[in-house]
């Protein structure tokens, strides 16, 4: 990545601005815009997030925010209330209170003799949920969006339910959430840090058990879910997915059914000009041409860029920790893309020439019967539900898991197969369990046995019908379902083979039913989307501001590994993610964080799925030193899941706060 060093306008930078809500909270913003804005106002850009800047987002903010100012643009990162420095409490995530903050915050930039009076709103993850959720409230002053790694539905498309199925992120966010959001505000930033600290923590939720409850898309998740209504979404959307993220979905649900422009690469979930897998890509050039176009009305013509730009995979060995991943990129100027046809293959008891295996090709829907029963501890290779880097978080050889699946496999190719889209998966089966899911895997098979994932999608198929109104299944009746799975761009080579692997169990991505059930398949089909070829986009090589002035204190670690007790049975997916600590050069703020996982379960005990999270924040300057501890714990019994937490929070060696949770949540979906 090229850092630029010198701008077209020189900056000035604000470390903490403050901005009024009308009930008096104050929320803190950093700053940066060129020195003669009083006199020549410019366009805003707004970043609005929970992560601190003071502290955790900094390295990247100071990538970005001032590579952005120094093209003409008030850049500004803000602290939402009961978050880093600014006031309030916070209670859940994307809460109307939430959003009517950022409109407040739009209309007070807006008013600022220094803008314009036109506003952008950017953001990755929560701040990309979040300006989508704030342009379809319609604030007069936001003309525009780039929305990198969010949701369009926050039921299907995040980390609590994925196709009803309950996500064991879920329960993990949740534990962040209870981290994070524990810190207190720098001191010297807020006199007042303590007594506002302790109000957070008294004041701190246990969410998770919150989202598990809603095992429906009801109310709780029509709320912020902007694809109740794409008519509302008025003002010009770039964005932005990574195949190796979870959110890939998006793109395609904005571009299909609004006006805005796509892009998909090989990322885990980072921003683009500094994500891996690589080739990354000049993000901030793009967004600087977004904005200029939305925001000062510069003719650049980036309303005419293709519809869809998305890099297509190539085969490749599997590897959890990719750095960099072949491929080429597409540019479809419509979608769905006309170069995108339709192929069906049909599940077939047996392949050519009398072999047993379970067989995907064409021929007439026939009737078999294969029975879908796998461990539970079948998915240790998924990956995370959002990886952020090389350790291991992505999906690792898919082989271990396909050898417990129920596996159909096409033919040899030929000649390479591309795909761009979503494959659509069509089963007749029956289930002995009242609860349970599918999950389908899309492979790449090498001759050397290797399996890669493409693509994976599931099912609750207490929500076959409906997402709104679940239903058990009738154990015995066989019922069709249809699943789509997620967005792809991927080409296989001449050589390999295409696998669908299906199985009912899949952890620790999604958590248990309560009893160890069994599928029984007898009809099924598998659509392709088929890609013929089109345009290529070549786009800018990454660039961003120097980095930030630190020192490292103490070095960090990471582990991630498989542990098997050999006595019991029990597997364990085991996870260190030691940050290290650091000291900022600039205002001497010294933080670190630590992170221990342990998912394990047994493979025949659904029962005995048990997650543990513990997580450390430490913020030090001199004799100044604090430190929370969040501790949480899921497991499930027959009728109920069980989630218990306890938040430690210290002053130097004294401990000056501590509460325990312990809540259960009814299953009755999951």
């Amino acid at each position: 990545m090229k850092t630029v060093k010198e701008f077209p306008k020189t900056l000035v930078e604000f470390e903490d601005m403050g901005i009024f809500m009308p009930d008096g909270t104050r929320l803190s913003a950093r700053v940066w815009m060129p020195d003669d804005a009083e006199a020549h106002p410019v366009p805003a850009v707004l970043e609005y997030i929970p992560y601190r800047k003071r502290d955790g987002t900094l390295p990247r903010d100071e990538l970005m925010h001032p590579y952005v100012a120094g093209h003409g643009y008030a850049s500004v990162r803000v602290d939402m209330r009961g978050n880093g420095d600014s006031e309030g409490l916070m209670v859940d995530e994307y809460t109307a209170q939430e959003l009517q903050d950022a409109c407040d915050v739009i209309g007070w930039l807006a008013a600022q003799p220094w803008c314009s009076g036109t506003v952008g709103m950017m953001g990755k993850s929560w701040g990309g949920f979040n300006c989508l959720q704030t342009a379809f409230l319609q604030p007069p002053a936001l003309k525009a969006v780039i929305s990198v790694c969010s949701t369009t539905d926050r039921f299907a498309d995040d980390i609590h339910f994925k196709g009803g199925c309950l996500l064991g992120e879920n329960f993990g966010w949740g534990a962040v959430m209870l981290s994070f959001s524990s810190r207190p505000a720098d001191p010297v930033l807020r006199p007042d840090w303590r007594a506002d600290w302790l109000a957070r923590l008294e004041a701190e939720p246990w969410l998770a058990p919150r989202w598990a409850a809603h095992q429906a898309r009801d109310d709780y998740w029509r709320h912020g879910s902007i694809c109740e209504d794409f008519a509302r979404m008025q003002v010009p959307v770039l964005s932005i997915g990574g195949w190796a993220d979870n959110y890939m979905n998006t793109v395609d649900a904005l571009v299909r059914n609004t006006q805005a422009k796509g892009i998909v690469g090989p990322w885990v979930h980072q921003y683009p000009h500094t994500a891996v897998p690589g080739p990354a890509i000049g993000f901030l050039q793009e967004a600087i041409r977004w904005w200029d176009r939305w925001l000062k009305g510069v003719e650049n013509g980036a309303e005419a860029d293709p519809a869809m730009r998305a890099y297509m995979l190539h085969s490749a060995p599997p590897d959890a920790s990719a750095g960099h991943r072949a491929g080429h990129w597409v540019a479809e100027d419509q979608w769905p893309s006309p170069t995108v046809s339709e192929t069906v293959l049909t599940l077939l008891p047996g392949g050519n020439g009398g072999d047993p295996r379970a067989y995907l090709g064409q021929g007439e829907t026939a009737g078999f019967e294969r029975i879908v029963f796998t461990p539970q501890q079948l998915g240790l290779s998924a990956g995370e539900f959002f990886p952020m880097g090389l350790k291991a978080e992505m999906p690792g050889d898919q082989a271990a898991d396909d050898a417990l699946s129920l596996c159909f496999d096409g033919d040899v190719l030929e000649a390479p197969l591309a795909l761009l889209g979503a494959a659509r998966l069509w089963l007749r089966l029956a289930s002995d369990q009242p609860l349970g899911f599918v999950v389908a895997r899309l492979c790449d098979v090498a001759p050397d046995g290797s399996s890669v994932r493409i693509a994976h999608g599931m099912l609750n198929l207490c929500h076959r019908h409906s997402r709104e109104a679940p239903e058990p299944m009738v154990p015995g009746l066989a019922e069709e379902i249809c699943l789509d799975l997620d967005q792809m761009a991927y080409r296989l080579a001449a050589g390999h083979r295409l696998r669908l692997a299906l199985s009912n169990s899949y952890w620790p991505f999604v958590w248990p039913s309560p009893v160890q059930g069994q599928l029984t398949l007898t009809k099924g089909s598998l659509t392709l989307p088929v890609h013929q070829g089109g345009n290529g986009w070549v786009p800018p090589e990454p660039e961003a501001a120097p980095a930030w002035a630190h020192r490292v204190l103490r070095a960090g670690q990471s582990r991630r590994y498989v542990e098997t007790d050999m006595i019991t049975g029990t597997q364990a997916l085991c996870v260190l993610e030691d940050g290290g600590d650091v000291e900022n050069l600039t205002h001497g703020l010294c933080s670190g964080e630590t992170l221990t996982e342990r998912w394990e379960i047994h493979p025949d005990d659904p029962l005995s799925a048990k997650a543990t999270h513990v997580w450390e924040q430490r913020l030090s300057r001199g004799d100044w030193q604090v430190r929370t501890e969040a501790r949480a714990v899921m497991t499930g019994d027959a009728s109920h899941l069980h989630m218990q937490a306890t938040l430690t929070a210290w002053e130097g060696d004294k401990v000056i706060f501590s509460r325990d949770f312990n809540e259960k949540v009814m299953r009755r979906f999951v």
